[in-house]
C-alpha cells in the first residue's frame, strides 16, 4: 500500500482510556564520593487527579509558527482550535489503526510533520498524507522528526535515519551502537532525537553516541570530546554558542571541543537525564526519574513529584511562544505558572 492522502475533518477530543506505557529510566552509577549535592531548594509537586485530561499519556507538544498548539499522545494527535481540541483522525497506521505520536515538527512551507509508531504523516491545511515502510520509509517505528533549511525531512527510527525530499526516502548512514538493556524498547540503531541548530548543522542523539552533520561531513562528537556513554537522549542549543547534552549518565555542556560534566559538578552520583530545554531566561530545565530540575546559574532547584502521585512523569519539557513552560507526560499536560504547576485539561486553561 502506498502513501495515503485523506482530508482532515477532525473530531472533538474525548477522554481516552489510559494505555500501557513504557517509561524510560536511567540507572546511574555512583562516582566521586567526596562530591556534595548543592541543590539549594527542594519543592514537592502536588497534582490533581487524572480526570478530564488531554490524554492520560501526552508524549510531546509543539507550537507552530502561527501559534497553533499540537499535542502528540498515545491516542493520536490533537490540535487546539480556539478553545477546543480537535483530534486529527486521519493519521492512521497502514492497517487503519490509531497511532502513538512521538514527535512533531514544521517545515519551511508551514507543513506539519508527525512521527509516530506506524510511520510519518504530513498535515497541509486540511490534507493529511500518511507514509509507511511500503513507501520507502526505513522503519515504521519512528521516534523523532526534523526539517532542514531546504525543506527535507529527517526521520529518526529504531532502525536508523532516513531523509525524505517529498519524493523519495534515502537512508542516511550512522554508525551502529549497542542496545540499551535497561529499556523495554531499544536497538543498536536507535535514534532518540534530531536537532537542526542555528547554523544549519544536524545533530543526532543515538545509541552510538552523539553525531553532527554539516557540509556533507558526519562527525562523531562523542569520540572527539569524550562523552562517557553510548546512550545520548537529546541535545539542545543555548544562546551563547553552546549545547546541553542529556545522556544515560547525566547532563553535559558542550562548547567547541570542551565538554563539562554538569551532573558531576552538582550531584554526588550520576543521574541519567531525559528531556531538557534552555528557556528564554537562559535557565536549564531537565528531568530524571520523578524529579524536575532547574539550573539557574549555579543554583539548582529540584521539583519532586510526591510519592503516590502519577503526573506528570515527564516525557517533554517545552516553552511556548509566550515563554510559558509546559511539562507533558504520563498523567497529562501541566504548565508552570507563579511557582506552581497548573493542570491543563481538555477544557484548558489555555
Amino acid at each position: 500500500m502506498k502513501k495515503v492522502k485523506t482530508p482532515f475533518y477532525g473530531i472533538k477530543l474525548f477522554t481516552g482510556i489510559a494505555l500501557c506505557i513504557i517509561m524510560t529510566s536511567f540507572n546511574g552509577q555512583a562516582n566521586n564520593d567526596d562530591k556534595q549535592t548543592v541543590i539549594e531548594e527542594k519543592k514537592t509537586i502536588q497534582f490533581s487527579n487524572l480526570k478530564n485530561q488531554i490524554s492520560q499519556v501526552v508524549r510531546m507538544m509543539f507550537q507552530d509558527r502561527k501559534g497553533n498548539f499540537w499535542f502528540g499522545t498515545e491516542n493520536g494527535a490533537f490540535r487546539l482550535a480556539g478553545d477546543s481540541l480537535i483530534h486529527i483522525d486521519s493519521i492512521k497506521s497502514e492497517s487503519g489503526k490509531g497511532v502513538t505520536i512521538k514527535d512533531i515538527t514544521e517545515d519551511k512551507d508551514g507543513i506539519i510533520w508527525v512521527g509516530h509508531s506506524d510511520g510519518i504523516s504530513s498535515i497541509n491545511g486540511a490534507l493529511v498524507t500518511n507514509y509507511y515502510e511500503s513507501d520507502g520509509l526505513i522503519s515504521n517505528d519512528v521516534w523523532c522528526i526534523s526539517s532542514d533549511a531546504e525543506g527535507k525531512i529527517w526521520i529518526g527510527t529504531i532502525e536508523g535515519v532516513c531523509v525524505f525530499d517529498r519524493k523519495n526516502f534515502v537512508n542516511f548512514g550512522l554508525p551502529e551502537g549497542i542496545r540499551d538493556s535497561t529499556l523495554g524498547v531499544s536497538s543498536t540503531k536507535m535514534v532518540h532525537s534530531i536537532l537542526k541548530d542555528s547554523k544549519g548543522t544536524m545533530w543526532f542523539s543515538t545509541n552510538a553516541g552523539l553525531f553532527s552533520y554539516t557540509n556533507n561531513r558526519l562527525k562523531s562528537v562523542s569520540d572527539k570530546v569524550g562523552i562517557p556513554t553510548n546512550f545520548v537522549s537529546k541535545i539542545v542549543e543555548d544562546k551563547k554558542g553552546g549545547f546541553w547534552v542529556s545522556t544515560s549518565v547525566g547532563l553535559f555542556h558542550l562548547k567547541g571541543d570542551t565538554l563539562t560534566n554538569i551532573t558531576e559538578k552538582h550531584f554526588d552520583e550520576s543521574k541519567g537525564t531525559g528531556s531538557i530545554i534552555v528557556d528564554s531566561k537562559g535557565d536549564i530545565w531537565f528531568n530524571c526519574s520523578r524529579s524536575i530540575y532547574r539550573l539557574s546559574g549555579e543554583k539548582i532547584t529540584e521539583y519532586r513529584i510526591e510519592e503516590g502521585n502519577y503526573g506528570p512523569l515527564t516525557f517533554q519539557i517545552y516553552e511556548d511562544q509566550q515563554s510559558r513552560l509546559w511539562f507533558v507526560g504520563f498523567g497529562g499536560a501541566y504548565r508552570y505558572e507563579n511557582d506552581r504547576f497548573i493542570n491543563v485539561t481538555q477544557n484548558g486553561p489555555w
